[in-house]
C-alpha cells in the first residue's frame, strides 16, 4: 500500500503556484503588478506601520537597566554567554523571578523620590468597605505579581513605557483593617503627597470605597475643578450602606466636595440587577450622567467615549478615572467581589479606557480585583492591562503630565522620626 501511494504521488505531484506568481503581499516583493489585488495594501495595515514605528523608538533606558542589573546583581557565571545576565535577578528579567513591583518598575522606598517620576503606582490593600465578598485587600499583590508577565513595549501602539516615561512603585498605603475613616485619611494623605509632587498617582485597590479618599487626596491639592469618568456596573453613589461609607458610596461623598461637581460625574456601563434604587435616586437628584451597557452597544465605542469626555470635561480643569474591574463581563473577570454578567468585553473596556485617557487624566484607580476568587490570575491580568493601556494612551498622545499645571495648593508632609527598635546583627 505504501509503495502504491508513493508511485501515485510521483504520478500526481502536489499543486504548485506557477513560478511567475507569488502569494506574497510584502511591499518588498518586486512583482507588485502580479499581486493578488483583492487583498489590501500591506503598508496601509496597522501591523506594518507598527513594525516600522518600533525602529524609531529609543533603547537607551533598556541598555541602562541592564548595566544597572549587572552592577547591582553581580556578573553572571562564566558559562553564561549573554553577558548582560547577572547572578542575582534584577529589573525586568526573568519575569518569574525578583521582587514584584508593578511592571518591575523601580521601588521608591523613600517616597519623597516620587517627584522624579512621571507616574507613581500606589497599592491600597483595603477591603473594609466590602459588603459581600472580601479579598480585595490582596488586589495590589495580585496585580503586581501578574504584571511581571508584561514588557513595557506595546507593538500596536508603538510605545515603550520604559523609554518614553518614568514610572515607580511607592508600595502600599498603610491602611487600618478595622477602621474605614482612619484608612480613608491614610489614603488621602498618600494620594495628596504623590499628586503634590507632580507625579501622576495610579492607585491599585482595594474595594471601591477608596474612590472617595483618592479623589479627596487630589482635590485637596488644587482649587481647580475635577470631573470623573467611572467605569462600572454599579452606580456607587448612595450616601450610606449598612450605616457606613462602603464601596457602594464613594461618589456621593466625592461629589460633596466643592471642586468635584456632580454634573461632571460620568458613569459608563451601569446596569443589571445590582444597582440599588437608593443610588438611582441620588443620581437623579444630583443630575449625574449614566451611560448604560445598552447605550454603549447602540452608540458604539467611539461615540460613547466622545460623550463621556464631553460631559466629564464640561467646565472643569481635570478629569479623574475610576475603573472597577467588575464593569467587565464576569466570564472574563471572576476574581471580584460583585461579579455581574452582561458587562464590557475586554476589547471594549480597553478601547474606552484608552480613549478617555488620551485626553489626559489627573489620577486613576483600578479597584475590586479580588485574588481569592480569581482563576489563573486572569482578573489581575486584566487590571494590569487597563493600567498599562491608560499609560500608553497618554504617552502616545502627549498628555502625560497635563495635570501638573493645576497643582496650586500642594500638600507638604514632613518626614517622621521613630526612635524605637532597630535591626541589629547581634542576635
Amino acid at each position: 500500500m505504501a509503495a502504491s501511494l508513493s508511485r501515485r504521488s510521483r504520478r500526481r505531484p502536489m499543486f504548485r503556484f506557477p513560478p511567475e506568481r507569488s502569494r506574497s503581499h510584502h511591499p518588498a516583493d518586486q512583482r507588485r503588478s502580479e499581486a493578488r489585488h483583492h487583498h489590501p495594501d500591506l503598508t496601509k495595515l496597522r501591523g506594518w506601520k507598527a513594525l516600522q514605528k518600533e525602529g524609531e523608538l529609543p533603547e537607551g533606558r533598556w541598555d541602562e537597566e541592564r548595566r544597572w542589573a549587572l552592577r547591582m546583581g553581580l556578573t553572571g557565571a562564566d558559562s553564561i554567554e549573554d553577558k548582560s545576565i547577572p547572578t542575582f535577578a534584577r529589573g525586568e528579567l526573568p519575569h518569574y523571578a525578583g521582587i514584584n513591583t508593578f511592571l518591575k518598575a523601580p521601588y521608591a522606598e523613600d517616597v519623597t523620590e516620587v517627584q522624579h517620576y512621571d507616574a507613581t503606582v500606589l497599592g491600597i490593600p483595603f477591603d473594609g468597605g466590602t459588603t459581600y465578598r472580601p479579598g480585595t485587600r490582596f488586589g495590589p499583590q495580585g496585580v503586581r505579581k501578574i504584571s511581571a508577565l508584561y514588557t513595557p513595549y506595546n507593538y500596536e501602539l508603538g510605545v515603550d513605557l520604559r523609554e518614553q516615561m518614568t514610572l515607580c512603585d511607592a508600595g502600599d498605603v498603610f491602611t487600618i483593617p478595622a477602621n474605614l475613616e482612619k484608612s480613608f485619611d491614610q489614603i488621602s494623605r498618600a494620594v495628596s503627597h504623590v499628586f503634590s509632587s507632580g507625579s501622576l498617582p495610579i492607585m491599585i485597590g482595594g474595594d471601591h470605597s477608596i474612590g472617595f479618599p483618592c479623589v479627596r487626596g487630589i482635590a485637596e491639592c488644587t482649587s481647580k475643578k475635577i470631573g470623573i469618568v467611572h467605569f462600572d456596573r454599579h452606580a456607587d453613589i448612595q450616601e450610606k450602606d449598612l450605616d457606613e461609607r462602603m464601596h457602594t458610596t464613594p461618589w456621593f461623598h466625592a461629589t460633596n466636595m466643592p471642586n468635584v461637581p456632580a454634573k461632571n460625574l460620568v458613569q459608563v456601563g451601569i446596569g443589571g440587577w445590582q444597582v440599588p434604587r437608593e443610588a438611582v435616586k441620588v443620581a437623579r437628584e444630583r443630575q449625574t450622567n449614566i451611560i448604560t451597557m445598552s447605550d454603549m452597544e447602540e452608540m458604539g465605542i467611539d461615540k460613547t467615549a466622545e460623550m463621556a469626555l464631553e460631559m466629564a470635561w464640561d467646565g472643569v480643569d481635570m478629569v479623574y478615572m475610576s475603573f472597577d474591574i467588575d464593569s467587565i463581563d464576569c466570564g472574563f473577570v471572576p476574581g471580584t467581589g460583585w461579579p455581574e454578567p452582561g458587562g464590557f468585553l475586554p476589547r471594549e473596556a480597553l478601547a474606552l479606557a484608552s480613549k478617555v485617557a488620551a485626553e489626559g487624566i489627573c489620577g486613576m484607580e483600578l479597584v475590586e480585583v479580588s485574588p481569592p476568587y480569581d482563576t489563573s490570575d486572569i482578573t489581575a491580568l486584566m487590571g494590569t492591562r487597563v493600567i498599562v493601556d491608560v499609560l500608553g494612551a497618554m504617552v502616545s498622545n502627549g498628555t502625560l503630565g497635563k495635570h501638573k499645571a493645576h497643582i496650586d495648593k500642594p500638600v507638604s508632609i514632613p518626614h517622621g522620626e521613630f526612635e524605637g527598635h532597630r535591626w541589629s546583627n547581634a542576635r
